[in-house]
């Protein structure tokens, strides 16, 4: 991609508009409340998608900020949680009023070509947060599959009814690249949205995943990086 786009782009967004793709995420194991009480301030303050919490700060924050969009995960980050596991995660973050969940697909069980367990367990998920209008994301952990298997997760987690797909939880050493979310988007077919995750931490590698086709991103470094684009379009005035 030329500078040119680059700058097209951040000329002809908004820093609101672009706040919108990005999920602001606090999920490393050692963050504290603390960590979670700024990036509450962030959120309010830039106007992120949402704030994508692990269940246990959820379910404090959810008591304690009203009004903002939280987000938790569920069968994080290894997806092979029961079933029953993750409905009774789904059920307790959508009880307290989680805005949306990333679920993590059944990798083994998508491994060992068990199609139909795959696609049971997300509508599950699915038909319980849709009652409540709350989004669900399925990552399908894309640094373990190949091209093929891309496609073919993105298909079941479209039989699914889920509302994005997601490339990588960021855990497993896998990251969102432009040739997945390329190749996620094509075969959504517009039936789905496509969220690119994993080792987004630059301005410019977040404006290209967004230009081939990423409807959001999910990153920790939502706040360098919206404040990246606010200096960049000062800039360009």
């Amino acid at each position: 991609m030329s500078i040119q786009v680059f700058k097209d782009f951040i000329t002809m967004n908004d820093p609101s508009d672009f706040a919108k793709y990005i999920d602001h995420t606090i999920l490393k194991p050692d963050v504290t409340f603390h960590d979670i009480m700024k990036g509450v301030e962030y959120t309010r303050k830039y106007g992120f998608a949402c704030l994508v919490l692990s269940p246990y700060h959820a379910l404090r924050a959810l008591k304690e900020f009203k009004d903002i969009r939280i987000c938790s995960v569920i069968g994080f980050p290894l997806g092979y949680a029961s079933t029953l596991t993750k409905i009774e995660e789904a059920k307790e973050l959508i009880r307290n009023g989680v805005a949306e969940i990333d679920m993590v697909m059944n990798i083994q069980a998508f491994k060992d070509k068990h199609y139909e367990e795959v696609v049971d367990e997300i509508s599950k998920i699915v038909d319980l947060a849709h009652k409540e209008n709350v989004i669900v994301k399925v990552i399908i952990e894309t640094g373990l599959l190949n091209d093929d298997e891309k496609a073919k997760a993105t298909e079941l987690v479209i039989e699914g009814g889920a509302d994005f797909v997601k490339t990588c939880t960021g855990f497993l050493g896998g990251r969102a690249t432009i040739h997945d979310v390329l190749l996620l988007k094509n075969v959504s077919k517009g039936k789905i949205k496509v969220k690119a995750s994993g080792g987004i931490r630059r301005l410019y590698d977040a404006i290209a995943l967004i230009l081939a086709g990423a409807d959001r991103l999910g990153t920790s470094s939502g706040v360098s990086i919206f404040e990246g684009f606010v200096k960049a379009k000062e800039k360009l005035r």
